[in-house]
């Protein structure tokens, strides 16, 4: 089946370039590409029309499970004909297995597994191996972790079709194998019952996800199959084969766990010969009573606590392999589209590296045996070499993703909406509290919202604490506030109840508040991770979504970063006004989002274009240049200031056309700034 994206808007603004550039190098085999893609182009659904050009499976890695909802939600909405799954980390909480040799701490394995969750990762292995080409996967970072051999995924699933003869005690052993559950009482996903020559059978997801099935044999022979009401009885319809897959990933066969068992003991014993060699008796001890004790639930139950920890056995790999992930059951063509790409990549770099560490302590004191190690994420060199085919997504590409490309860096900097990245003013640190007070209450007074973005968590909760003396309504985020916390705080803002928020650096990718018209960045001259190019375009790129958006940055000086971002937000702009110009557009308001299941931009696109309206509507300052304020002339030559002065009486007069009176009065008071100046 072919990908059909259903949508009540065409590709606007840069869309159609894009798409048409991405789907070349695909279809040309370029191993990578880069959708240089500003706040607000639309690159979801850039990438959907991608998706619906090329018709290949299709990977969407997200770097949190909050935008992956999110984006699940709109390819849901985007291809409700094509099976669109969501494969995220299903701990609900966890507490990972680790020994602390400084204390001689062991910290027991905790978790808490989210069976809704569980369910749509089974379904999405599922979609996978069904031979469907029609499936896209939205996926956390926990894609490249472990998970079951797709061979023996596939060769446990139970297929049943009308007219085939079966040996019913082969029949129920593999129902049971495949970790589905005898009862007899109610029926509940992935159980079964017996009686006489029927067998129900409630399936736990995929296709038939809680459906329940009536299996009526004669003798040897599949007589019918029909879908049925689990509590009546009832008959709702007849079906000629089902196909039912394993309740677990990480299910197995007999024979791989008769084989795995016998390797497991060869391994103890070299370990416990090493410990005792080494002079190490508690370890030796150690190791021998949890081994023997995890094969003789194994052996009884055919699995138990910390399983995962022998999954190399089970799954016949040699020493040092990776383990098979999610990836593995895609086919060779799938496609790998990276959102956010700069801060997915390192978190995929990053993976490896703090798993080994953490099982190395385990294994040295004798809580593992060395094949625990196998049980990892892959190395990032090993995730490149599964995705055959990448497409990074970001507003502000790292390194990597501009050298992977080799020069296909596909810019989308038009928004369908006909907004404009938002101007920039850099405004010296003294008096900057008073100074940003007062165009917060400028702002508030126009119903919008403010961010302020701080150096540190005490500045960010000591300027919170200063507002609310003052009676400001705001709050804080940074990575002291738990997430629970940090999403009401948002949806504080987005419902009214308050109008700022001060944070650190949480206030930058993915976040969709059309209604911030400011985002002020103090220290905005201290180089570093918090305030290079990169960061502080995802900051001003929050205020891309209002009309008026703007940006305040104060510094006592104008960094690199700082002037690399100016430099890049003017280019953008000069384009995008352009464009607007030519194509006779109006910036307009992007509209709020109803949640992951509603896409952004179907209400950006949906509004309508003013009526009767001849000129720009009015919008304060929204094709400023991104200058220094008047307060930094310092930073300008004589020449410089008296360019900024005509350009300054052409903003005046244009807004005093539009009838923005309050914003004619500050330019022409800027231009009697300026001019003392001189």
């Amino acid at each position: 089946m072919e990908f059909k994206l259903v949508a009540d808007y065409k590709p606007a603004g840069d869309q159609p370039q894009a798409i048409e550039q991405l789907v070349s190098a695909i279809n040309a085999g370029e191993e990578c590409s880069t959708l240089l893609g500003v706040t607000g182009s639309g690159k979801t659904f850039t990438m959907a029309n991608v998706i619906a050009q090329t018709n290949r499976p299709t990977l969407i890695l997200s770097h949190n499970k909050t935008l992956a909802a999110q984006l699940y939600g709109e390819f849901k909405n985007f291809f409700p004909e094509n099976a669109v799954e969501f494969f995220v980390s299903y701990y609900d909480y966890y507490q990972p297995e680790a020994y602390i040799p400084s204390t001689r701490t062991y910290i027991e394995k905790e978790l808490s597994i989210n069976d809704d969750i569980e369910k749509l990762r089974l379904k999405t292995v599922s979609s996978l191996l069904s031979g469907r080409r029609d499936v896209i996967v939205v996926a956390s970072v926990s894609c490249i972790y472990g998970c079951g051999n797709p061979e023996d995924f596939h060769a446990t699933a139970v297929e049943i079709k009308v007219g085939d003869e079966y040996d019913r005690q082969v029949l129920l052993r593999k129902l049971v194998e495949a970790l589905y559950t005898r009862t007899e009482l109610e029926l509940t996903p992935a159980t079964f019952r017996v009686r006489g020559e029927t067998i129900d059978i409630m399936a736990a997801f995929g296709e038939f996800g809680d459906q329940c099935f009536r299996i009526t044999f004669f003798d040897r022979e599949v007589e019918s199959i029909h879908r049925i009401d689990p509590t009546t009885g009832k008959r709702l319809g007849s079906m000629e084969s089902i196909r039912l897959y394993p309740t677990n990933l990480f299910v197995t066969t007999q024979e791989r766990i008769n084989r795995a068992v016998s390797e497991i003991y060869v391994d103890l014993g070299k370990q416990i010969r090493f410990f005792e060699g080494e002079g190490m008796e508690e370890e030796a001890q150690r190791i021998k009573q949890r081994v023997e004790y995890d094969l003789e639930m194994i052996k009884e139950l055919g699995y138990c606590s910390g399983i995962e920890n022998y999954s190399r056995y089970f799954d016949g790999r040699p020493a040092g392999s990776r383990p098979f992930c999610l990836l593995d059951y895609f086919p060779e063509d799938f496609i790998t589209f990276i959102d956010e790409s700069h801060v997915t990549i390192p978190q995929l770099h990053g993976m490896f590296g703090g798993d080994r560490a953490r099982k190395e302590n385990l294994v040295d004191y004798g809580y593992r045996l060395p094949a625990a190690k196998d049980n990892r994420p892959l190395k990032f060199h090993e995730w490149e070499t599964l995705t055959p085919t990448k497409i990074f997504v970001s507003a502000t590409p790292a390194d990597y993703e501009i050298a992977s490309s080799k020069g296909a860096i596909i810019e989308q900097l038009v928004r369908p909406t006909g907004l404009i990245d938002p101007y920039i003013c850099v405004r010296k640190k003294d008096n900057q509290i008073d100074d940003l007070l007062e165009e917060i209450n400028i702002e508030i007074r126009k119903g919008n919202k403010i961010l302020v973005t701080t150096l540190t968590k005490r500045m960010a909760e000591e300027l919170s604490g200063y507002f609310d003396r003052i009676g400001l309504r705001n709050s804080y985020i940074h990575c002291g506030v738990d997430t629970v916390s940090r999403v009401q705080v948002l949806d504080n803002l987005r419902d009214d109840q308050i109008d700022v928020i001060v944070g650190v650096n949480l206030l930058r990718e993915g976040l969709d508040l059309p209604d911030v018209s400011l985002v002020a960045i103090f220290d905005a001259d201290k180089e570093g991770f918090l305030r290079n190019v990169r960061s502080m375009t995802q900051m001003a790129g929050r205020a891309a979504r209002h009309p008026n958006g703007h940006v305040i940055m104060y510094a006592d000086t104008v960094s690199r970063s700082m002037h690399k971002t100016i430099f890049e937000t003017n280019r953008r702009r000069e384009k995008q006004i352009l464009h607007n110009l030519e194509h006779h557009k109006f910036p307009r308001k992007a509209q709020k989002t109803g949640g992951a299941g509603q896409s952004p931009l179907l209400n950006d696109i949906a509004a309508e274009k003013p009526a009767n309206m001849t000129a720009y509507p009015i919008v304060e300052d929204h094709y400023a240049p991104a200058i220094a304020a008047e307060n930094t002339a310092e930073y300008t030559t004589t020449e410089s200031i008296k360019e900024l002065i005509a350009k300054t009486k052409e903003e005046m007069l244009r807004a005093a056309k539009s009838l923005d009176y309050l914003a004619a009065a500050r330019h022409r008071d800027k231009i009697k700034e300026l001019e003392k100046l001189l």
